[in-house]
Parts: C-alpha cells; structure tokens; sequence
C-alpha cells in the first residue's frame, strides 16, 4: 500500500520563494493576505508503482504525465483544505460539476528544466501564479496564495525529479489546473472547487521541430473580443479554437493567425502571443507585439521577450496595433525582417508563411531559424536551462 507522511516546512531542500527573486511578489505588490492552503501543511502518499519513462525522440506534447500529482480541494464553508501529493490517478466530480457544465475552469503552463549540473529549475513561476489569480477571479473561482502554490508545485517536482528529461531540448511540462466543482445545475459562483498539477516530459510542441509554421489568417473566427475572457488562460477559449484550427489545416496551414475588427487586427498566433520585427511606417527597426487591451494573454514568454530586448537597447521595441494592411505592405516595400509566435510550449516560433484572402504572404526566415527569434530562443533557454545565471530562474 501507499504510504502517507505529512511533510514539514524543513522538508523543503531550497529557501522559500516568498520575499526572494525579482518574480516573486505578486501583482499588487505585496504577500497574498487570502486564507490558504499551506506547503508546510503538504500530506504526500508516494505511488508504489513508478511508469516507464518515455522516449525524448518521439514524444508527443502532453500524452505521458508523471507518477504523482497534487490536488487542493475548496468549499465555501470549509475553505482550502490540505495540499495532496498523490499517485496519478482519474478525477472523481459530480456528474452536475460547473466545470463540465459551465466552463469554470482555467489553467497555467509552465515548465521545469534540468541543467548542465542536474540541478532542476523553474522559469519565473510567480508570473504564473499572478495569471492564474487573475483568471481564477475572473472566473469567480476562490484566492489562494501564489507563493505557497509555487512552493507545492516545487515539491511535486521534486517528487517527481527523474521525470525530469536530461537534455536541453526538453523539459517537464506543468500544468496547473482550476475547476469549479459545484454539484449542482445552477448557473452561480461554485461553492466547491478543486485545484490540481500534473506533469508531462515534453520536447518540440509542433511537429515540424524548430522549423517555420504557416498560418491561416481570415477574420471568420474571432479568438477573443474586449470584455470577455481572451486575457484570461480559461479551457473555452482554447476549446472554441479548435474548429477554426482544422479549417486552418484543410488550407494546408499548421496555425491560426487571429484577427480581430473590421480592420483586421492581428492579435495572436495559434496558442501564441505575436511578434513583428520590421521596420516601421518611420523608417525605425522596430520590435512590435499587439498590447494587452483585454483580447491578448499576458503570456510569460511575451513579456520576458519585452524585458530582454529592452535591456538590450538596440532597436525601438513597442506595445502597438498591427493590422493585415500594415504587414501585407510592409512585405510589399521589403521591410518586414521577422515574424515569430513566443509561449510556453514552444519558447519562440518563427512564421514563414501566411495566407491571407487567397494571397500566400511569404515572410523572411533565412532557411529556417532567423536572426532575431534564434537570438531570443538562445538567450532564454540559457536561462531556462541553467546555462546563463538570472534571478528569472528559480531552483527546485
């Protein structure tokens, strides 16, 4: 049988993540004062059982997951109870859960990456933790502390260090995930909930590796509109992609290039946040991406991307509007250099091609891997990875 021991606050092998670390502070600035579970208070039953690891050369994204998981279950009247690490196993809701019904449901993406010295880091957590609060208040879904979840999730990490891939073009993928559990048909805020992590070894999110996808841009689908839910990271969003991701395919592209308004707007690349480098109607090199005005996700690689290619200094980088108009003549008079989508599950990918009202747009790529976007996947992965020493980099 499985055996159940409740881990201590000394139990952790690395310093707490509260008050250390430019990530870690939460959107306001200061510690969650939300009643919440705690990590010192972790119950942990180990699996007597432990799966085969997978093959790196032929891994799938998302079809292995590790032998452990960690769930936190919340009730209106109980409030958060302990944090479970536990064997991975199937859920069991209420055939009336809100979740299944009603859409309330969000998740986070992030990852864990082993390094040249097999230690095993995070990449700045907290900014998920931040995302993932505003969603789970978006979706009248209950507060929690960020910092004790990233100290829980570190732990089921650690639990589950060998799943860990030891190579630097793969990493475990983590997913955080948030359902509304309420057992009854009433369309209202859950008064039950549970809060889950699982894990799964991860290589190249799309199936051509590292080489530019093609993209399928027409204003039939909108992805997000303002006032809804489009910079929040909720299932629907995702689940409502997937009929225009098929007609995508059946015009022989890999992806979806979101546009948004009678202008067509571009906003975001499949499930990635958008990159122009180009110069701009001035004559400036510009790095473009469309700002957060409520249909763009705030994603972590996005704003990470900002960061660096601010600190570097060397070219105009800017929140802006891009329509279909400005790139179609911006390719026209030769000023587009790069194109590239930027997540979590690919890190940055570049874009070769677009169609676009029967026209095949050809963007600039330099066989395969342009200058720009390979600069940004090296220096991120340096950090990622271990290689480059940043305090974006958080060990387990």
């Amino acid at each position: 049988m499985a055996s159940s021991t409740a881990v201590p606050s000394s139990a952790a092998n690395a310093p707490s993540l509260k008050g250390s670390g430019k990530d870690v502070s939460t959107s306001n600035g200061m510690e969650d004062s939300v009643h919440s579970f705690k990590a010192a208070d972790l119950v942990i039953e180990l699996s007597q059982t432990h799966k085969a690891k997978p093959d790196l050369t032929n891994l799938v994204f998302g079809t292995v997951f590790s032998d452990h998981m960690l769930t936190i279950e919340w009730t209106s009247i109980g409030g958060w109870q302990k944090p479970h690490i536990k064997p991975f196993g199937n859920l069991s809701l209420h055939p009336a859960c809100s979740a299944m019904h009603y859409a309330v449901q969000l998740f986070e993406g992030m990852k864990a990456y082993r390094d040249a010295d097999d230690k095993v880091r995070l990449f700045r957590p907290m900014l998920n933790m931040n995302r993932m609060a505003k969603s789970a208040e978006r979706a009248c879904l209950p507060a929690f502390d960020r910092a004790e979840l990233v100290e829980c999730i570190r732990r089921l990490v650690q639990v589950d260090r060998e799943w860990v891939p030891q190579s630097d073009s793969a990493s475990l993928y983590i997913r955080p995930t948030f359902l509304g559990t309420e057992p009854s048909l009433g369309v209202k805020k859950p008064s039950r909930a549970l809060l889950y992590v699982i894990l799964s070894p991860v290589g190249s999110y799309f199936s051509t590796g590292a080489k530019p996808v093609s993209l399928w841009a027409d204003s039939k689908y909108i992805r997000a509109w303002r006032g809804g839910t489009g910079d929040c990271k909720m299932g629907g969003n995702y689940g409502a992609s997937i009929y225009a991701q098929y007609e995508a395919v059946d015009y022989g592209c890999q992806q979806v290039l979101w546009l948004y308004g009678d202008d067509h707007q571009i906003t975001e690349v499949g499930t990635m946040n958008m990159f122009l480098f180009w110069n701009n109607e001035n004559g400036e090199e510009e790095l473009a991406t469309p700002p957060l005005d409520g249909i763009i996700l705030p994603g972590i690689t996005r704003q990470s991307i900002l960061e660096l290619t601010r600190k570097w200094g060397e070219f105009k980088v800017c929140e802006r509007y891009l329509t279909m108009a400005d790139l179609r003549c911006a390719l026209k008079e030769n000023r587009v250099k790069e194109m590239f989508g930027s997540g979590t599950a690919c890190v940055v990918s570049p874009v070769g091609r677009i169609l676009y009202q029967g026209e095949n747009l050809h963007i600039p790529c330099q066989e395969g891997f342009p200058q720009l976007a390979s600069r940004l996947m090296k220096e991120l992965t340096d950090i990622q990875y271990g290689r480059t020493q940043s305090d974006w980099s958080v060990l387990v």
